[in-house]
């Protein structure tokens, strides 16, 4: 079934041709001003219109649409280029819109597969009731649905308040040191009268723009919901963003408590997204920016149906960078820092490859190290200084759990019509 042929707004055609317009006159106008201005203004007419002519068939060529379980987009003028992607590799989309896209109601539509960096699909400058109507056929393709079903219902999970924002940002070491030593350096300029100083003002207040102003303009406004087509998050000043994260997809996830937080019983969840590589999975890594700690290990729980990563039972390393480690017929869980306490949880179904590593100084002491391979991501599951004999029953019983979780045919393409995403666990949450 094909969904009809659609392209970008033709606004995109004026924005081209005045920007290619505009570079040609600031880099050659000086040169062509030797010979007059009559020059000027005729070589820029001429790539005024040049560009138009280029432009606006290379927009008409450029489409987009889906045909039975392909994403079909076409683009190129004088080298064509076509794009058959199967949806079944679908692992995220999102909807993006900068300050300008929103003035002028369009949107990005991201499209993000299984297959690394190259393998995004970007639909730029779409209306944005065209880039929504495309998110929810997407997600129905993908999900093994008609690609006219409705979009499936969402329910609300948490909704981050701005004054809680706010706070957890300030209250960070590191940016309650940057706001004294800035204070201070002020300070001894004005009383001293040494204006040098003002030196080192300029590194403290770009990094108190990337950790704090960055953060605070990103994440405001933001709201996580949960539905059938699985984690939706919505957030952005600037740059507004609807990320949808399917079934599935989520293969680990860590819970981040720095120092100060722990006092306001607050955290952050970040995860490792199958699909997202590179700067992207940076990007789009954080599931909750802060929130109340039992409503961070909720959100885990959500993302990892049937299990509760709070209840798994931690017994605790020996050396001085042990870890706290726990594992049950679900997940493989470690806790780790002193100052900045991260929880790692990797579903044992999930977890690509076991390891159990023994360095020199691990040679030394007898303390060895067990870890679970995920895809890249914050998440790092390793359970430091564990005995030997210790660590190879954990290596064991992790292998063990992942051969009996793991069924034939589990896979997580096309979720709604799967009885395999919907199994009852033994002791799952609500028996």
């Amino acid at each position: 079934m094909t969904t009809g042929v659609f392209r970008a707004h033709w606004i995109v055609i004026p924005f081209r041709v005045a920007a290619v317009t505009l570079v040609f006159a600031a880099l050659a106008g000086p040169i062509l001003g030797q010979f007059g201005f009559d020059w000027v203004l005729m070589m820029t007419v001429a790539v005024l219109f040049g560009t138009l002519a280029y432009c606006l068939p290379a927009w008409w060529y450029a489409t987009f649409g889906l045909r039975d379980d392909h994403l079909v987009v076409h683009s190129g003028l004088v080298l064509r280029g076509s794009r058959e992607i199967p949806l079944s590799r679908l692992q995220a989309v999102d909807v993006v819109r900068p300050l300008l896209m929103q003035v002028l109601g369009l949107a990005e539509l991201r499209v993000e597969l299984a297959g690394g960096d190259g393998s995004v699909v970007r639909l730029t400058c779409l209306r944005h009731a065209l880039a929504e109507r495309m998110r929810v056929a997407v997600m129905a393709h993908a999900a093994g649905l008609p690609g006219r079903a409705p979009e499936s219902p969402e329910w609300p999970f948490y909704r981050l308040p701005f004054p809680l924002m706010l706070g957890a940002l300030l209250f960070r070491v590191p940016v309650l040191l940057a706001f004294v030593a800035l204070l201070m350096l002020l300070t001894a300029g004005v009383v001293f009268g040494e204006p040098g100083v003002f030196g080192a003002v300029v590194p403290l207040v770009l990094g108190l723009l990337r950790h704090f102003w960055g953060p605070l303009t990103r994440y405001t406004d933001f709201y996580a919901s949960t539905s059938g087509d699985g984690l939706r998050l919505r957030y952005g000043m600037f740059q507004r963003r609807m990320q949808t994260v399917p079934p599935g997809r989520v293969q680990a996830v860590r819970v981040v408590e720095p120092l100060l937080w722990r006092a306001l019983g607050v955290a952050r969840v970040e995860a490792n997204v199958a699909g997202y590589a590179g700067a992207r999975q940076g990007d789009s890594a954080t599931l909750l920016p802060v929130a109340p700690r039992h409503r961070a290990f909720a959100l885990v729980n959500e993302v990892f149906p049937g299990s509760d990563a709070a209840s798994v039972p931690l017994a605790a390393g020996d050396g001085m960078h042990h870890s706290d480690v726990g594992a049950d017929e679900y997940l493989f869980v470690t806790t780790r820092g002193l100052f900045c306490r991260t929880t790692d949880v990797v579903p044992v179904e999930r977890v690509q490859a076991l390891r159990l590593a023994e360095g020199p100084w691990s040679r030394f002491t007898g303390r060895l190290t067990v870890g679970a391979d995920t895809p890249p991501g914050p998440a790092d599951a390793r359970a430091h200084g564990l005995g030997a004999d210790r660590a190879r029953s954990l290596l064991d019983a992790l292998a063990g759990y992942g051969r009996r979780a793991r069924g034939p045919g589990a896979g997580t393409e096309r979720w709604a019509t799967r009885a395999t995403l919907s199994r009852v666990r033994g002791g799952s949450r609500g028996s």
